[in-house]
Protein backbone atom coordinates (compact mmCIF):
# COMPACT_ATOMS: atom_id res chain seq x y z
CA UNK A 1 0.00 0.00 0.00
CA UNK A 2 1.41 3.20 -1.05
CA UNK A 3 1.96 5.80 1.66
CA UNK A 4 2.77 9.00 -0.46
CA UNK A 5 1.28 11.04 -2.87
CA UNK A 6 3.96 11.85 -5.44
CA UNK A 7 3.04 15.31 -7.45
CA UNK A 8 4.96 15.26 -10.80
CA UNK A 9 5.71 18.48 -13.08
CA UNK A 10 3.72 17.69 -15.99
CA UNK A 11 7.35 19.52 -18.37
CA UNK A 12 9.39 16.97 -17.58
CA UNK A 13 8.06 14.41 -15.27
CA UNK A 14 10.13 14.81 -12.32
CA UNK A 15 8.54 14.64 -9.18
CA UNK A 16 8.32 17.79 -7.32
CA UNK A 17 7.53 16.67 -3.83
CA UNK A 18 5.32 14.21 -1.96
CA UNK A 19 2.58 14.18 0.87
CA UNK A 20 0.90 11.54 3.05
CA UNK A 21 -1.86 9.86 1.67
CA UNK A 22 -5.06 10.42 4.08
CA UNK A 23 -5.95 6.32 4.57
CA UNK A 24 -9.40 5.76 6.55
CA UNK A 25 -7.55 5.82 9.78
CA UNK A 26 -6.30 9.11 9.42
CA UNK A 27 -9.59 10.22 8.31
CA UNK A 28 -11.48 9.47 11.35
CA UNK A 29 -8.91 11.42 13.01
CA UNK A 30 -9.51 14.14 11.08
CA UNK A 31 -13.20 14.34 11.37
CA UNK A 32 -13.31 13.79 15.12
CA UNK A 33 -10.36 16.70 15.06
CA UNK A 34 -13.26 18.65 12.87
CA UNK A 35 -16.18 17.82 15.02
CA UNK A 36 -14.62 19.25 17.71
CA UNK A 37 -13.16 22.19 16.63
CA UNK A 38 -16.19 22.83 14.80
CA UNK A 39 -18.32 23.11 17.94
CA UNK A 40 -15.97 26.29 19.95
CA UNK A 41 -16.09 27.62 15.86
CA UNK A 42 -19.41 27.71 15.34
CA UNK A 43 -19.97 29.71 18.80
CA UNK A 44 -17.63 32.52 18.18
CA UNK A 45 -19.31 35.59 16.73
CA UNK A 46 -19.50 35.83 13.08
CA UNK A 47 -16.84 39.17 12.72
CA UNK A 48 -14.99 37.01 15.64
CA UNK A 49 -14.81 34.25 12.48
CA UNK A 50 -14.11 36.98 9.69
CA UNK A 51 -11.24 38.59 11.55
CA UNK A 52 -9.43 35.40 12.18
CA UNK A 53 -9.43 34.62 8.45
CA UNK A 54 -8.56 37.56 7.35
CA UNK A 55 -5.33 37.25 9.93
CA UNK A 56 -4.75 33.97 8.89
CA UNK A 57 -4.71 35.55 4.66
CA UNK A 58 -2.17 37.81 5.77
CA UNK A 59 0.11 35.16 6.33
CA UNK A 60 0.38 33.85 2.75
CA UNK A 61 1.52 37.15 1.42
CA UNK A 62 5.60 36.48 2.23
CA UNK A 63 4.79 33.04 0.22
CA UNK A 64 3.04 34.44 -2.81
CA UNK A 65 6.02 33.45 -5.12
CA UNK A 66 6.28 30.32 -3.40
CA UNK A 67 2.94 29.28 -3.61
CA UNK A 68 2.67 30.64 -7.49
CA UNK A 69 5.86 28.58 -8.42
CA UNK A 70 3.81 25.25 -7.01
CA UNK A 71 1.35 26.18 -9.38
CA UNK A 72 3.34 26.57 -12.38
CA UNK A 73 5.83 22.92 -11.43
CA UNK A 74 2.60 20.84 -10.06
CA UNK A 75 -0.03 21.82 -13.30
CA UNK A 76 2.11 23.36 -15.98
CA UNK A 77 0.76 27.13 -15.83
CA UNK A 78 3.05 29.59 -17.11
CA UNK A 79 4.63 31.88 -14.24
CA UNK A 80 2.83 35.21 -15.26
CA UNK A 81 -0.99 33.34 -15.26
CA UNK A 82 0.84 31.28 -11.49
CA UNK A 83 1.58 34.53 -10.15
CA UNK A 84 -1.76 35.93 -10.90
CA UNK A 85 -3.64 33.07 -9.90
CA UNK A 86 -1.80 33.08 -6.07
CA UNK A 87 -2.40 36.91 -5.91
CA UNK A 88 -5.72 36.76 -6.31
CA UNK A 89 -6.66 34.31 -3.98
CA UNK A 90 -4.23 35.95 -1.30
CA UNK A 91 -5.70 39.41 -1.89
CA UNK A 92 -9.59 38.10 -2.34
CA UNK A 93 -9.31 35.72 0.48
CA UNK A 94 -10.01 38.72 2.92
CA UNK A 95 -12.77 40.62 0.87
CA UNK A 96 -14.62 36.92 0.48
CA UNK A 97 -14.39 36.64 4.20
CA UNK A 98 -15.72 39.77 4.99
CA UNK A 99 -18.76 39.53 2.05
CA UNK A 100 -19.34 36.46 3.42
CA UNK A 101 -19.68 37.71 6.65
CA UNK A 102 -22.04 40.46 5.66
CA UNK A 103 -23.69 37.86 3.81
CA UNK A 104 -24.30 35.45 7.02
CA UNK A 105 -25.65 38.02 9.29
CA UNK A 106 -29.35 37.46 10.87
CA UNK A 107 -32.12 39.35 9.43
CA UNK A 108 -34.94 41.11 10.44
CA UNK A 109 -38.25 39.87 8.43
CA UNK A 110 -41.18 41.35 9.91
CA UNK A 111 -41.64 39.41 13.27
CA UNK A 112 -38.92 37.07 12.06
CA UNK A 113 -35.46 36.73 12.54
CA UNK A 114 -33.52 34.89 9.91
CA UNK A 115 -30.31 33.11 10.95
CA UNK A 116 -27.68 31.30 8.78
CA UNK A 117 -26.18 28.61 11.53
CA UNK A 118 -23.26 26.55 11.08
CA UNK A 119 -24.01 23.11 9.17
CA UNK A 120 -21.14 21.38 10.89
CA UNK A 121 -18.30 19.49 9.27
CA UNK A 122 -18.06 20.93 5.52
CA UNK A 123 -15.69 18.75 2.76
CA UNK A 124 -14.19 21.28 0.00
CA UNK A 125 -12.63 19.01 -2.88
CA UNK A 126 -10.83 21.25 -5.43
CA UNK A 127 -9.88 20.44 -8.76
CA UNK A 128 -6.43 21.31 -10.65
CA UNK A 129 -7.05 23.86 -13.12
CA UNK A 130 -7.22 26.24 -10.51
CA UNK A 131 -5.93 25.10 -6.97
CA UNK A 132 -5.85 28.21 -5.04
CA UNK A 133 -8.59 29.98 -6.62
CA UNK A 134 -10.93 27.17 -6.71
CA UNK A 135 -10.14 26.01 -3.03
CA UNK A 136 -10.59 29.37 -1.70
CA UNK A 137 -14.06 30.22 -3.35
CA UNK A 138 -15.26 27.46 -0.94
CA UNK A 139 -13.22 27.27 1.66
CA UNK A 140 -13.32 30.89 2.81
CA UNK A 141 -17.58 31.06 3.09
CA UNK A 142 -17.74 27.55 4.65
CA UNK A 143 -15.05 28.61 7.56
CA UNK A 144 -16.90 31.96 7.79
CA UNK A 145 -20.81 30.15 7.87
CA UNK A 146 -18.63 28.43 11.62
CA UNK A 147 -18.70 25.38 9.67
CA UNK A 148 -14.91 23.66 10.07
CA UNK A 149 -13.36 22.39 7.07
CA UNK A 150 -11.41 18.88 5.05
CA UNK A 151 -10.17 19.76 2.45
CA UNK A 152 -9.08 16.98 -0.23
CA UNK A 153 -7.72 18.82 -3.02
CA UNK A 154 -7.07 16.78 -6.46
CA UNK A 155 -3.95 14.51 -6.55
CA UNK A 156 -2.00 16.73 -9.12
CA UNK A 157 -1.98 19.85 -7.06
CA UNK A 158 -1.42 18.34 -3.19
CA UNK A 159 1.58 20.34 -2.56
CA UNK A 160 0.56 23.74 -2.99
CA UNK A 161 -2.76 23.04 -1.52
CA UNK A 162 -1.03 21.28 1.01
CA UNK A 163 0.96 24.87 1.97
CA UNK A 164 -2.03 26.72 1.97
CA UNK A 165 -3.65 25.15 4.72
CA UNK A 166 -0.45 24.38 6.34
CA UNK A 167 0.27 28.72 6.24
CA UNK A 168 -3.59 29.18 7.32
CA UNK A 169 -3.35 26.85 10.28
CA UNK A 170 -0.72 29.20 11.86
CA UNK A 171 -3.46 31.78 12.62
CA UNK A 172 -6.67 29.31 12.79
CA UNK A 173 -7.95 27.73 15.62
CA UNK A 174 -6.89 23.86 15.32
CA UNK A 175 -8.79 21.54 13.56
CA UNK A 176 -10.70 24.36 11.61
CA UNK A 177 -9.44 23.49 8.21
CA UNK A 178 -7.63 19.87 8.12
CA UNK A 179 -6.50 18.66 4.49
CA UNK A 180 -6.66 14.97 3.60
CA UNK A 181 -4.66 13.98 0.27
CA UNK A 182 -4.91 11.04 -1.96
CA UNK A 183 -6.87 10.42 -5.52
CA UNK A 184 -10.62 9.25 -5.67
CA UNK A 185 -10.73 6.46 -3.63
CA UNK A 186 -9.58 9.42 -0.57
CA UNK A 187 -12.61 11.96 -1.99
CA UNK A 188 -15.37 8.74 -2.13
CA UNK A 189 -14.42 8.05 1.47
CA UNK A 190 -15.08 11.77 2.31
CA UNK A 191 -18.04 11.54 0.57
CA UNK A 192 -19.67 8.67 2.86
CA UNK A 193 -17.87 9.87 6.05
CA UNK A 194 -19.86 11.33 8.51
CA UNK A 195 -19.90 15.41 7.29
CA UNK A 196 -23.02 17.00 6.99
CA UNK A 197 -22.15 18.85 3.40
CA UNK A 198 -19.84 18.26 -0.01
CA UNK A 199 -18.57 21.34 -2.05
CA UNK A 200 -17.39 20.45 -5.14
CA UNK A 201 -15.68 21.50 -8.30
CA UNK A 202 -14.70 18.63 -10.99
CA UNK A 203 -16.30 16.61 -13.62
CA UNK A 204 -19.63 15.36 -14.32
CA UNK A 205 -18.73 12.22 -13.22
CA UNK A 206 -17.72 12.87 -10.76
CA UNK A 207 -20.26 14.44 -9.25
CA UNK A 208 -22.99 12.01 -10.30
CA UNK A 209 -20.62 9.38 -7.94
CA UNK A 210 -20.40 12.12 -5.06
CA UNK A 211 -24.45 12.82 -5.05
CA UNK A 212 -25.14 8.83 -5.11
CA UNK A 213 -22.78 8.51 -2.23
CA UNK A 214 -24.35 11.33 -0.58
CA UNK A 215 -28.20 10.84 -0.64
CA UNK A 216 -28.09 8.18 2.09
CA UNK A 217 -27.68 10.77 4.93
CA UNK A 218 -29.07 13.98 2.63
CA UNK A 219 -26.35 16.02 2.44
CA UNK A 220 -25.70 19.30 1.08
CA UNK A 221 -24.36 19.64 -2.00
CA UNK A 222 -22.59 22.61 -4.07
CA UNK A 223 -21.51 21.27 -7.07
CA UNK A 224 -20.03 23.01 -9.73
CA UNK A 225 -19.41 19.75 -13.03
CA UNK A 226 -17.86 21.61 -15.55
CA UNK A 227 -19.09 23.28 -19.15
CA UNK A 228 -18.89 22.79 -23.04
CA UNK A 229 -20.05 26.60 -22.90
CA UNK A 230 -21.03 27.69 -26.54
CA UNK A 231 -19.63 30.94 -28.46
CA UNK A 232 -22.54 32.65 -31.00
CA UNK A 233 -20.87 34.63 -33.30
CA UNK A 234 -23.86 37.14 -34.82
CA UNK A 235 -23.79 38.85 -38.56
CA UNK A 236 -23.68 42.14 -36.75
CA UNK A 237 -20.82 41.48 -34.45
CA UNK A 238 -17.29 43.12 -34.45
CA UNK A 239 -15.38 40.28 -36.37
CA UNK A 240 -11.63 41.31 -34.84
CA UNK A 241 -13.23 41.90 -31.57
CA UNK A 242 -15.35 37.99 -31.55
CA UNK A 243 -12.07 36.23 -33.08
CA UNK A 244 -9.85 38.05 -30.31
CA UNK A 245 -12.38 36.46 -27.23
CA UNK A 246 -12.58 32.84 -29.80
CA UNK A 247 -8.87 32.50 -29.30
CA UNK A 248 -8.30 33.68 -25.78
CA UNK A 249 -11.42 31.87 -24.22
CA UNK A 250 -10.12 28.69 -26.04
CA UNK A 251 -6.94 28.87 -25.40
CA UNK A 252 -6.74 30.39 -21.85
CA UNK A 253 -4.76 28.69 -18.79
CA UNK A 254 -4.13 25.82 -22.32
CA UNK A 255 -7.70 25.31 -22.35
CA UNK A 256 -7.93 23.82 -19.02
CA UNK A 257 -10.79 26.22 -17.76
CA UNK A 258 -14.43 25.39 -16.56
CA UNK A 259 -15.88 28.26 -18.77
CA UNK A 260 -13.18 28.11 -21.76
CA UNK A 261 -15.05 28.57 -25.15
CA UNK A 262 -15.27 24.81 -26.57
CA UNK A 263 -17.77 25.54 -29.29
CA UNK A 264 -17.78 28.51 -31.50
CA UNK A 265 -21.13 29.16 -34.01
CA UNK A 266 -20.65 31.76 -36.39
CA UNK A 267 -23.15 33.21 -39.19
CA UNK A 268 -22.53 31.99 -42.32
CA UNK A 269 -22.22 35.50 -44.00
CA UNK A 270 -19.31 36.40 -41.75
CA UNK A 271 -17.25 32.47 -41.37
CA UNK A 272 -14.43 33.18 -43.66
CA UNK A 273 -13.80 36.58 -42.08
CA UNK A 274 -13.91 35.26 -38.60
CA UNK A 275 -11.98 32.42 -39.40
CA UNK A 276 -9.51 33.94 -40.97
CA UNK A 277 -9.30 36.14 -38.57
CA UNK A 278 -8.97 33.13 -35.76
CA UNK A 279 -6.39 31.95 -37.33
CA UNK A 280 -4.06 35.05 -37.48
CA UNK A 281 -4.35 35.79 -33.87
CA UNK A 282 -4.26 32.07 -32.82
CA UNK A 283 -0.63 32.16 -34.71
CA UNK A 284 0.58 34.50 -32.06
CA UNK A 285 0.12 32.46 -29.12
CA UNK A 286 3.31 30.87 -27.48
CA UNK A 287 3.66 27.22 -26.05
CA UNK A 288 6.43 26.90 -23.58
CA UNK A 289 7.34 25.41 -19.76
CA UNK A 290 6.97 28.00 -16.77
CA UNK A 291 10.59 28.73 -16.94
CA UNK A 292 10.66 30.52 -20.18
CA UNK A 293 9.81 34.09 -20.77
CA UNK A 294 6.40 35.42 -22.89
CA UNK A 295 4.45 31.96 -22.62
CA UNK A 296 0.76 31.94 -23.80
CA UNK A 297 0.05 27.73 -23.31
CA UNK A 298 1.42 25.89 -20.91
CA UNK A 299 1.65 21.79 -20.81
CA UNK A 300 -1.44 20.12 -20.54
CA UNK A 301 -1.60 18.62 -16.70
CA UNK A 302 -1.17 15.38 -17.37
CA UNK A 303 -0.46 11.95 -20.31
CA UNK A 304 -3.88 11.63 -20.01
CA UNK A 305 -5.55 15.08 -20.41
CA UNK A 306 -3.00 15.13 -23.46
CA UNK A 307 -4.29 11.95 -24.80
CA UNK A 308 -8.07 13.49 -24.63
CA UNK A 309 -7.40 16.29 -26.16
CA UNK A 310 -5.64 14.37 -29.34
CA UNK A 311 -8.35 11.99 -29.62
CA UNK A 312 -11.04 14.84 -30.09
CA UNK A 313 -8.85 16.19 -32.61
CA UNK A 314 -8.47 12.83 -34.24
CA UNK A 315 -12.26 12.04 -34.13
CA UNK A 316 -13.08 15.34 -35.82
CA UNK A 317 -10.61 15.17 -38.80
CA UNK A 318 -11.50 11.65 -39.19
CA UNK A 319 -15.29 12.40 -39.31
CA UNK A 320 -14.75 15.27 -41.75
CA UNK A 321 -13.80 18.32 -39.99
CA UNK A 322 -10.71 20.88 -41.28
CA UNK A 323 -7.76 21.19 -39.67
CA UNK A 324 -6.43 25.10 -39.99
CA UNK A 325 -3.94 25.34 -37.51
CA UNK A 326 -1.93 23.10 -35.11
CA UNK A 327 -1.43 19.22 -35.48
CA UNK A 328 -3.17 16.64 -36.08
CA UNK A 329 -0.76 14.05 -33.57
CA UNK A 330 0.93 16.47 -31.25
CA UNK A 331 3.42 15.27 -28.89
CA UNK A 332 3.44 15.52 -25.04
CA UNK A 333 3.39 17.55 -23.46
CA UNK A 334 2.18 20.40 -25.39
CA UNK A 335 -1.05 20.83 -27.31
CA UNK A 336 0.03 23.72 -29.85
CA UNK A 337 -2.23 26.54 -30.99
CA UNK A 338 -5.14 24.40 -33.03
CA UNK A 339 -8.01 25.51 -34.63
CA UNK A 340 -10.64 23.44 -36.86
CA UNK A 341 -13.51 24.00 -38.44
CA UNK A 342 -16.32 21.87 -39.90
CA UNK A 343 -17.61 20.42 -36.24
CA UNK A 344 -20.29 18.40 -36.49
CA UNK A 345 -23.00 16.75 -33.30
CA UNK A 346 -21.22 13.21 -32.85
CA UNK A 347 -18.01 15.00 -32.72
CA UNK A 348 -15.93 14.81 -29.41
CA UNK A 349 -15.12 18.53 -29.97
CA UNK A 350 -18.76 19.38 -30.23
CA UNK A 351 -20.76 16.86 -27.57
CA UNK A 352 -17.59 16.44 -25.06
CA UNK A 353 -15.82 18.67 -22.49
CA UNK A 354 -12.35 19.24 -24.47
CA UNK A 355 -10.32 20.66 -22.09
CA UNK A 356 -7.77 21.79 -24.31
CA UNK A 357 -6.07 24.86 -26.22
CA UNK A 358 -8.62 24.26 -29.29
CA UNK A 359 -10.98 26.80 -31.39
CA UNK A 360 -13.72 24.78 -32.42
CA UNK A 361 -15.96 26.14 -35.27
CA UNK A 362 -19.14 25.61 -37.53
CA UNK A 363 -21.00 27.55 -39.42
CA UNK A 364 -24.68 28.46 -38.77
CA UNK A 365 -27.47 30.09 -41.85
CA UNK A 366 -30.07 30.92 -39.18
CA UNK A 367 -30.16 32.30 -35.76
CA UNK A 368 -32.35 29.15 -34.96
CA UNK A 369 -29.79 26.62 -35.96
CA UNK A 370 -27.14 28.76 -34.08
CA UNK A 371 -29.26 28.96 -30.78
CA UNK A 372 -30.71 24.89 -31.15
CA UNK A 373 -26.63 24.08 -31.23
CA UNK A 374 -25.72 26.16 -28.86
CA UNK A 375 -28.08 24.56 -26.48
CA UNK A 376 -27.96 21.14 -27.61
CA UNK A 377 -25.40 19.64 -24.72
CA UNK A 378 -26.47 18.30 -20.89
CA UNK A 379 -23.87 21.12 -19.96
CA UNK A 380 -25.13 24.72 -19.26
CA UNK A 381 -22.24 26.53 -17.48
CA UNK A 382 -21.73 29.24 -19.60
CA UNK A 383 -22.15 30.44 -23.14
CA UNK A 384 -21.33 33.53 -25.09
CA UNK A 385 -22.79 35.68 -27.85
CA UNK A 386 -21.26 38.52 -29.75
CA UNK A 387 -23.26 40.98 -31.85
CA UNK A 388 -25.28 44.42 -31.82
CA UNK A 389 -28.31 45.36 -30.35
CA UNK A 390 -29.82 41.22 -31.70
CA UNK A 391 -27.37 40.07 -29.22
CA UNK A 392 -29.64 40.16 -26.36
CA UNK A 393 -32.53 38.20 -27.57
CA UNK A 394 -30.03 35.24 -28.63
CA UNK A 395 -28.51 36.06 -25.12
CA UNK A 396 -32.25 35.11 -23.76
CA UNK A 397 -32.59 32.23 -25.79
CA UNK A 398 -29.42 30.41 -24.63
CA UNK A 399 -29.49 27.70 -22.11
CA UNK A 400 -26.95 28.58 -19.45
CA UNK A 401 -26.21 29.74 -15.55
CA UNK A 402 -24.05 32.35 -17.07
CA UNK A 403 -24.14 34.27 -20.40
CA UNK A 404 -22.07 37.04 -21.95
CA UNK A 405 -22.60 39.11 -24.56
CA UNK A 406 -19.40 40.90 -26.33
CA UNK A 407 -17.58 39.68 -23.21
CA UNK A 408 -16.69 36.60 -21.00
CA UNK A 409 -19.98 34.29 -18.82
CA UNK A 410 -19.16 34.72 -15.20
CA UNK A 411 -19.34 36.58 -12.01
CA UNK A 412 -21.34 36.06 -9.08
CA UNK A 413 -22.91 33.58 -7.87
CA UNK A 414 -21.24 31.70 -10.43
CA UNK A 415 -23.88 29.11 -11.28
CA UNK A 416 -24.24 26.06 -13.86
CA UNK A 417 -27.47 25.47 -15.25
CA UNK A 418 -28.40 21.75 -16.23
CA UNK A 419 -25.96 19.48 -15.53
CA UNK A 420 -23.08 21.76 -14.88
CA UNK A 421 -24.32 22.63 -11.69
CA UNK A 422 -26.21 21.73 -8.20
CA UNK A 423 -26.40 24.45 -6.28
CA UNK A 424 -23.72 27.73 -6.54
CA UNK A 425 -22.30 29.54 -4.71
CA UNK A 426 -20.25 33.46 -4.80
CA UNK A 427 -22.30 36.84 -3.86
CA UNK A 428 -24.49 36.73 -0.72
CA UNK A 429 -27.05 33.87 -2.05
CA UNK A 430 -24.19 31.39 -2.59
CA UNK A 431 -22.66 32.06 0.68
CA UNK A 432 -25.90 31.44 2.09
CA UNK A 433 -25.78 27.88 0.60
CA UNK A 434 -22.87 27.29 3.49
CA UNK A 435 -25.51 27.66 6.14
CA UNK A 436 -28.41 26.26 8.10
CA UNK A 437 -31.02 29.12 7.64
CA UNK A 438 -33.08 29.22 10.59
CA UNK A 439 -36.48 31.16 10.90
CA UNK A 440 -36.91 32.37 14.80
CA UNK A 441 -40.44 34.12 15.12
CA UNK A 442 -40.95 36.65 18.20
Amino acid sequence: MNKTLNSIDPLNNEVVGSVAICYEDDLKRLLQQAKQAQVEWGKKSIQQRVQLVQQAYKQLEPIQAKLAKLISREMGKDARRASYEAGGAIHSGPWLAGDSGEALRSQRQGNSEIQYRPLGVVAVISPWNYPLAMANNLIVPALIAGNSVILKPSEETPLVADLLVKTLNQSLPNGVLQIAHGDGKTGEALVKADINMVAFTGSRATGQAIMANAAPKLKRLIMELGGNDPMLVLASADIHRAAQFAVASSFENAGQMCTSTERVYVDERIADQFERAVVAIAKNYRTGGWPEGDVDIGPLVNPRQHQKVVRHIHNAIEKGATLLLGEKSPKLPFIPPTVIIGIKPGMQLEDEETFGPVVAIDRFSTIEEGIHRANDSVYGLGAVVFGKSDAQEVANQLQAGMIGINQGAGGTPWVGAKQSGFGYHGGAEGHRQFAQLTLINH
